[in-house]
């Protein structure tokens, strides 16, 4: 058994039970947070066990929901390599330099955490069908799981979504749906449908867990840096899930005396296409307008409307951060830069934050004596359309 206690709402922090299947709230129809006892975790497991623990997000299975080992749905998710990008920091003026490459989990995305964790916990309270809205890698992430898992996973995505992530989720089982639309047009067909069809919902924040899987990048950060934070990290903000989830891992390891007070700085990084967190960020709003007509080649990024917007943008002005947009044409560009410097050939979203950092860094923002992390959500290996235009591949 585990260290689970309940589940709160992130709006008014009502106590929700953890022992059956929840979306949003029913208080406030907001994400809710798993919450455990810090304290009898901090006394029953130390990061100094962590040395001799497998190689995956399950070695913080203390802190992590699902009760019985036997429940884990796993493909071995999660402690990917944090890398140290010496020639690219020095082109860039930020020695102090790493890439977390989030490209080498199953799946090829970072999203493999975050399903991992839900379809685990799904699994374990009796859900034997999934559905999520995707555009691309979560719904590639979907179908591995539920797959391993022996569930039935419905998968609705936009028409243009990479050609990889069709394939792949079609090959591993699962009812793939295409939809003439964005992401947010395929989440309404999941909520429309669920009921009638006894599908347990996973869109992003719209469950518990995701954000329990994807706030195990926080604690490897943490481990692989010997427990002292960066100074900056940026990260690819589309639903927001990973950011969310790392802030909530700060706090966890604070609250057992892991770390410190000390947090780095969190910065957003969207598509000048579509940017909703960045404009309600520039204009001191606590929740973000729908952004019509969102257009970006970071299928990742094409988020118009996210369900978590108010807690990316808390965390972000409480680490005394910011959220900064991109053109397509940067981000392109530093895919070649970014892998041709380091070896890591990146997702368009990965390849985003350079060209976040090369700006912030221009302005003053990021010093060269920081310490700073990008995140590379996935691999480059899924875009090839978009990526490969350029060369005139097809």
């Amino acid at each position: 058994m585990g260290y689970l206690v309940d589940l709160i709402c992130t709006r008014c922090r009502r106590s929700h039970d953890k022992d059956r299947l929840w979306n949003l709230s029913a208080c406030c129809e907001a994400p809710l947070f798993a919450r455990y006892d810090l304290e009898k975790v901090q006394n029953a497991f130390h990061k100094a066990d962590l040395p001799g623990r497998e190689t995956t997000m399950w070695r913080y299975k203390e802190v992590l929901p699902v009760e019985r080992v036997a429940h884990r749905i796993s493909l071995g998710e999660g402690f990917t390599p944090l890398l140290k990008a010496d020639a690219l920091g020095t082109r860039v003026g930020v020695p102090d330099l790493y890439v977390k490459d989030e490209g080498v989990n199953p799946t090829g995305s970072f999203k493999a955490r975050g399903l991992s964790a839900a379809i685990s916990r799904a699994a374990e309270l009796g859900a034997d069908a999934v559905a999520i809205p995707s555009a691309g890698n979560a719904g590639g992430a979907t179908a591995a799981y539920a797959a391993r898992a022996g569930m039935e996973a419905y998968i609705f995505m936009p028409n243009d979504a990479p050609a990889a992530n069709m394939v792949e989720c079609r090959r591993l089982g699962a009812r793939l749906t295409l939809v003439d639309g964005l992401i947010t047009d395929c989440g309404r067909m999941v909520a429309d449908r669920k009921e009638a069809e006894g599908w347990f919902d996973v869109s992003t924040l719209k469950e518990p867990y995701r954000v329990e899987g994807k706030k195990t990048m926080g604690y490897e950060l943490a481990e692989q840096l010997d427990w002292a934070l960066p100074d900056v990290v940026l990260y690819p903000t589309g639903g927001g899930t990973g950011l969310i989830g790392m802030w909530k891992a700060f706090d966890e390891m604070e609250a057992m005396g892991w770390i410190g007070s000390a947090r780095p700085r969190m910065v957003a990084v969207q598509a000048e296409g579509c940017a909703p967190v960045v404009r309600a960020y520039e204009t001191g709003a606590e929740s973000a307008e729908f952004w019509e007509d969102a257009d970006t080649v970071a299928s990742g990024l094409r988020v118009p409307g996210a369900v978590g917007d108010f807690l990316m943008l808390r965390a972000i002005r409480e680490s005394h951060g910011t959220a900064i947009a991109v053109t397509d044409g940067a981000l392109l560009a530093c895919v070649d830069e970014m892998a041709s410097s380091t070896g890591i050939f990146p997702a368009p979203e990965g390849a985003a934050t350079l060209a976040g950092l090369k700006e912030l860094a221009g302005k003053g923002w990021v010093s060269s004596e920081e310490r700073v992390v990008l995140f590379n959500t996935g691999t480059g290996l899924k875009y090839i359309e978009a990526i490969g235009a350029a060369d005139g591949v097809r």
